[in-house]
């Protein structure tokens, strides 16, 4: 546990103000929650755009709880800060855990991911969870997922880190792109309002604790764009591009925690904002590839972990924090292996795949890995690949009931940035799951409640409030928050 970098004390501080005040969590989080909002208080709020359900986020869970919500006769808007589909969901690789053979139940799904979780998950979402992956199974084949099949035509399983039962449903390595792919080619086919390069950097409120909207910023000319919302679900996403701690992330470009912020400023709870998880195996080499995830299916299939003196030192299928705990600890007692840049990893052995289970195994199952390390002149067929943990998944968020309804009226938010689902760690798979389960509950229950719904008032009193208390803290407002993108830009 030492090892693991959610002990690093120095790592965290306590959050000075707000829903979640005295609480520890990482100091770059706590400045983002902590930050001023991007929007003016005498911002002119008639609404460019007046919906039942505003969607902000294109990745899975967004772009989920947009068709359901759709379905269920909601005039919706979704907005993406960048594209449809710009996610993490599209660079998830190892699969999606569904309870679906019958040799495994939801109830050993239940019981797995309790304890891959510490013991701290929420019961109630994580029985909804469970309960609803056999009909999400048959939801993403009926919109044409294409799964792997075994040779008699039943779907293929395979065992993640963490689990009793072989459950992981996957797509080869591209499992999250190719739900991706029958996600955004629905929404677009549905004809679904869409404003891509839309950014939202604030909530509307009715003064009363009620959400009613949102202001969102058009990245092409800056301007603040209105939207009045009978609900707003919140789907925007994890936090991996604030490189906690000095991580480097596997998440994508936008991965800022744009949701969290947002939803602290209007009084939403967040719930286990001290932990996050560290992927085992990101790359370590070449340096185009840091930090890119190297996927847990390629240990599923057989790969072993591998220090510098030949030895292995740890079961490669235990939960991600174990494993990735065991890596720091190699690396920090002298067993790890350098690169001539100064980083340090150990070895993920990948030519073992095919030695075990044939010529063109790797390539087979894993063929987006293959190609992205022939790119840079590796072939992982043939040579090991160098590893060290990358920081990979938000474990807490905002606080929701089972339909994904934050402690605020009328907010809901789904996917990563919401928390309590996963406890202290979660399971490799159960992200792809959570995103349609809570992305579908949330976009249905938000549709059926805006039916008998009117617009709200739209206000900034609750951002005024947030400022006023802020002010009597030393270094509150010293951030621009959400930050939208992170800041590259090489310092002198």
């Amino acid at each position: 546990k030492k090892y693991h970098p959610d002990s690093r004390e120095n790592a965290y501080r306590p959050i000075k103000f707000g829903p979640n005040a005295g609480e520890l969590t990482v100091r770059e989080l706590a400045a983002l929650l902590e930050g001023d909002s991007p929007v003016p208080a005498d911002l002119d709020l008639t609404p460019n755009y007046s919906v039942d359900v505003l969607v902000v986020g294109g990745g899975g869970a967004g772009s989920a709880a947009a068709l359901h919500a759709h379905a269920h006769g909601a005039k919706v808007l979704l907005a993406t800060k960048l594209r449809l589909g710009d996610s993490n969901t599209v660079m998830a690789q190892g699969g999606i855990q569904i309870a679906i053979t019958d040799e495994d139940s939801p109830v050993q799904h239940f019981l797995d991911t309790l304890k891959g979780g510490h013991m701290k998950n929420d019961h109630r979402l994580l029985k909804t969870m469970v309960e609803e992956g056999p009909s999400i199974a048959k939801w993403l084949l009926d919109l044409g997922v294409l799964f792997d099949r075994d040779p008699d035509g039943n779907l293929h399983v395979k065992k993640g880190g963490g689990s009793s039962k072989p459950r992981l449903l996957t797509c080869s390595d591209y499992t999250g792109l190719e739900i991706m792919r029958v996600l955004k080619d629905e929404v677009l086919n549905k004809k679904i309002q869409l404003l891509e390069f839309s950014a939202a950097v604030e909530l509307l409120s009715d003064g009363e604790g009620t959400c009613t909207g949102a202001v969102l910023q058009d990245l092409d000319n800056k301007r603040f764009v209105v939207v009045a919302a009978k609900v707003v679900i919140l789907a925007t996403g994890g936090i991996g591009r604030l490189h906690i701690q000095g991580f480097p992330t596997s998440n994508h470009y936008g991965a800022t925690g744009d949701a969290l912020p947002m939803a602290y400023r209007i009084g939403a709870k967040l719930l286990q904002i001290d932990t996050f998880q560290y992927h085992p195996t990101g790359a370590v080499y070449p340096e185009q590839l840091i930090g890119a995830l190297v996927t847990e299916g390629i240990r599923s299939e057989g790969g072993h972990l591998v220090n510098a003196k030949g030895e292995r030192f740890v079961n490669e299928l235990d939960t991600r924090d174990v494993v990735s705990s065991s890596i720091i600890r190699e690396c920090e007692e002298g067993r790890g292996v350098r690169t001539v840049t100064g980083r340090i990893g150990v070895w993920l052995d990948t030519p073992l795949l095919d030695l075990e289970h044939g010529p063109g195994t790797l390539e087979k199952h894993f063929p987006a890995m293959v190609r992205q390390f022939k790119r840079y002149g590796l072939d992982i067929t043939k040579d090991p690949v160098l590893i060290y943990p990358t920081l990979h998944y938000q474990n807490g968020g905002v606080q929701i009931d089972v339909n994904g309804e934050s402690g605020v009226r009328h907010l809901f938010v789904a996917g990563e940035a919401s928390g309590g689902l996963h406890g202290r760690n979660r399971l490799m798979g159960n992200s792809l799951l959570d995103l349609m389960v809570f992305g579908k509950r949330a976009g249905t229950t938000a549709a059926e409640r805006a039916k008998a719904m009117k617009h709200g008032k739209l206000t900034l009193e609750h951002l005024a409030r947030f400022r006023a208390e802020a002010r009597k803290h030393s270094g509150a407002l010293a951030v621009r928050s959400p930050m939208l993108f992170p800041d590259y830009v090489r310092k002198e």
